[in-house]
């Protein structure tokens, strides 16, 4: 499967595949964002298997710093797939994921149909 354009719940959003190359980075988000420039994207999911190892340990500062490039470009993202492995062990990143859900801007969820839910 490749990255693609499609739509959820009404709205344009840029769909990464799970096998594609691991993201990580500050750069790794301005890179997916960039892709999209002159689209009307305004969603981006985000499978959960697509980011690289240590992100969802909340001491590397690697997912605040790749979330915070969505926001500041006005972008919404979803982060898709199961993370009861990390939650288990990191309270830290229960708080962030319960206060991102409450948010406008990131979304933690289980499904694209979730996804859709929160965004519409």
């Amino acid at each position: 499967m490749t990255d693609v354009l499609t739509d959820i719940g009404g709205t344009k959003a840029y769909l990464l595949a799970p096998d594609g190359p691991k993201v990580a980075t500050e750069q790794d988000a301005v890179d997916t964002i960039a892709q999209l420039w002159g689209q009307p994207v305004q969603l981006v999911v985000i499978p959960v298997e697509r980011f690289a190892e240590g992100v969802f340990d909340l001491r590397t500062t690697l997912l605040g710093l790749f979330t915070q490039k969505f926001i500041g470009y006005g972008k919404k993202l979803a982060i898709v797939g199961d993370l009861g492995e990390h939650l288990a062990v990191s309270e830290p990143l229960r708080a962030y994921v319960r206060e991102s859900n409450r948010g406008r801007h990131i979304w933690f969820v289980d499904s694209i149909e979730d996804a859709a839910a929160k965004f519409g």
